[in-house]
């Protein structure tokens, strides 16, 4: 049986288990539904972090069944490069991205003094949030990071990303990772910039929370998410620059003004942007530049996915074709701005 295909589904499963039974706790305000929410919540954290691990087992050990495996690790490569291979590919960084943000979530809940349970704040900024994995976990359901090379009724081999029971093929070996990021950089610079990435969810989520319950305490909870997205952020960028300086021969610690690198930095300034105005909006100012900000930011960063993923814009980074896990990105992002627009244009008219 392909446990990690089994992982994968049952992540996504108990993330809108936790999204629904979330939202019906806050509606009615029945304690019960919310703690189930949050035991589903947890149970998503453990299955996805679980399947993340076996991901990276299979990696070690080139266990070249799995088609992800095959494309991005090998037997001659250093132990260090086959456990990064994890974030060489679409489907093993978009599961690094999902685990994070469930686990800054987890970690928002248990150590802020805002309690889950006793503010609609906390409820929607943890719902919305969940939304979010949703969105990452269903796309690894779409492009599974376990599809498999399994046997046809001919004795050749076929990929199968659906169905955990069929009989794999056994591959022999794997054809490794890409050239290019056969460096030590690779290690550090692209978890170092998803750490940022995932972390921007927490400030988004918690400005939503704001504009729909215009409960104040939301900057108490950004702020803190806010500056660990920008400390991350801008340690992955000067790596990036350190890489591209070392590997890419660009001959300068920049990068040409890659379409990928280049949408990395606009989440950056709207980032630096926040955390400059968080100041004046503690002295009562800024009522609607902040949650602005911090929506911005986020819709940024999808759109920086989206840059790297769709092929749309020529780059030594991107995957140069353009998917239905692409669109189904590009909706994503549609829906994050118009949804975002609404409540931002809601907002400044109300101040008015």
């Amino acid at each position: 049986m392909n446990l990690g295909m089994v992982l994968v589904w049952l992540s996504l499963a108990t993330a809108i288990g936790a999204v629904l039974s979330g939202y019906m706790g806050h509606r009615k305000s029945n304690i019960s539904v919310g703690t189930l929410s949050r035991k589903l919540e947890i149970a998503c954290l453990v299955l996805a972090g679980s399947s993340m691990l076996l991901l990276m087992y299979h990696l070690y050990t080139v266990n070249a069944s799995y088609s992800y495996v095959f494309e991005h690790s090998s037997a001659d490569l250093e132990w260090y490069y086959r456990l990064s291979a994890l974030w060489a590919g679409q489907e093993g960084s978009m599961l690094l991205w999902a685990v994070s943000i469930m686990a800054m979530l987890v970690i928002v809940e248990h150590t802020h003094r805002i309690r889950l349970s006793e503010t609609a704040l906390m409820q929607i900024t943890r719902l919305i949030s969940l939304s979010v994995v949703c969105v990452f976990l269903g796309l690894l359901v779409l492009k599974n990071p376990f599809s498999a090379h399994h046997v046809l009724s001919d004795g050749s081999f076929g990929i199968t990303n659906w169905n955990p029971f069929v009989q794999m093929y056994d591959v022999p070996y794997g054809q490794g990772m890409n050239p290019l990021l056969r460096n030590p950089w690779m290690a550090v610079h692209p978890p170092v910039l998803f750490f940022g990435y995932a972390a921007f969810t927490i400030p988004f989520a918690a400005a939503i929370g704001n504009l729909l319950t215009h409960d104040k305490r939301w900057e108490a909870i950004a702020t803190n998410w806010m500056r660990i997205s920008w400390l991350f952020l801008t340690l992955g960028i000067g790596l990036g620059g350190f890489w591209a300086y070392e590997v890419l021969g660009w001959g300068a610690w920049f990068w040409s003004w890659d379409p990928v690198e280049t949408s990395s930095l606009l989440p950056w300034i709207t980032a630096t942007a926040y955390l400059h105005a968080q100041l004046r909006y503690r002295k009562g100012e800024y009522g609607f530049i902040a949650p602005l900000l911090a929506v911005t930011s986020f819709i940024l960063v999808v759109f920086a996915t989206f840059v790297t993923r769709s092929g749309m814009w020529a780059s030594v980074h991107s995957w140069q074709d353009f998917t239905a896990e692409s669109g189904i990105i590009a909706v994503f992002l549609s829906v994050l701005v118009l949804s975002s627009m609404f409540l931002l244009a809601k907002r400044y008219f109300e101040d008015e």
